[in-house]
């Protein structure tokens, strides 16, 4: 698992026990859970991806 901060939010990345090999993205803000991916992606680089992008439209055009 590893884990970005984007202040206030925080993104995880997370190994799927299935299908293998597959990861998923989860959102906190301050701690609590916000948002979660709900479905597995083929990829690391591709959840952080879609994790990231989820961010950038929560914070906003202003960001």
């Amino acid at each position: 698992m590893s884990t970005d901060a984007i202040y206030p939010y925080t993104l995880e990345i997370r190994p799927c026990e299935e299908p293998e090999g597959h990861f998923t993205w989860v959102i906190r803000e301050r701690g609590k859970l916000l948002q979660r991916s709900d479905k597995p992606h083929s990829s690391e680089a591709l959840a952080r991806k879609r994790g990231e992008a989820e961010i950038e439209r929560l914070l906003g055009p202003g960001r």
